[in-house]
């Protein structure tokens, strides 16, 4: 499940990049409800896990990256996300916020939206690199790993330190000659993504 929204009502900024929002634990739906109310562009990755009690089994909507909330621009009103309650902080380096590349949104965003399962996985470091050939995911670029019988695929948002994992058939990614370079790690289909197939 996607949470991504915009209000029509009022103008977005009109930058393109997408930044993090460190929120209090478990205010992500409502930071976002009202990051969007304000006219700002979220993104709130969802994803289901069942949660049993004593009494009862529950089906939840849980934040695919916990304490975590992507708005897209937004630079020029930090003001007006500063002051947004359940808000910490911008995610920054040297008091600057930091932008999150543009690929690792998207192949989040792709994920979630292909139907596939989705649930949070440990960030890795090493593995093997594949792009996916075909189907929702084509082109997106991540670490193949195996549990059991099933392949997963792993993508990282390597600012957070977080990464997530989507369920995938393994004759659909093709193996990659080592990592993307960290500058230009396309997980989509672009011209960068087409000189690492050749």
């Amino acid at each position: 499940m996607l949470c991504r929204s915009n209000s029509h009502g009022s103008p977005l900024d009109s930058r393109l990049d997408w930044y993090a929002i460190y929120t209090r634990h478990q205010h992500e739906k409502t930071v976002a409800r009202i990051l969007t109310s304000k006219g700002f562009e979220t993104l709130l990755p969802l994803y289901s896990a069942v949660h049993r009690w004593k009494d009862r089994t529950k089906l939840l909507s849980l934040p695919l990256f916990p304490c975590y909330v992507f708005i897209k621009g937004g630079s020029e009103r930090r003001l007006d996300i500063m002051t947004t309650p359940g808000i910490h902080a911008l995610v920054s380096t040297a008091g600057q916020p930091t932008a999150i590349p543009n690929a690792e949104i998207e192949a989040i965003r792709r994920a979630i939206e292909s139907g596939a399962p989705v649930e949070p996985h440990p960030l890795l470091k090493c593995g093997e690199w594949v792009r996916v050939k075909c189907g929702p995911l084509e082109g997106i670029q991540g670490i193949l790993v195996r549990k059991k019988n099933l392949y997963r695929l792993v993508l990282s948002v390597e600012m957070l330190g977080k990464a997530a994992c989507v369920d995938i058939d393994a004759f659909l990614v093709e193996r990659l000659n080592g990592a993307p370079s960290k500058v230009n790690r396309p997980y989509c289909q672009s011209q960068t993504a087409q000189a690492y197939a050749a």
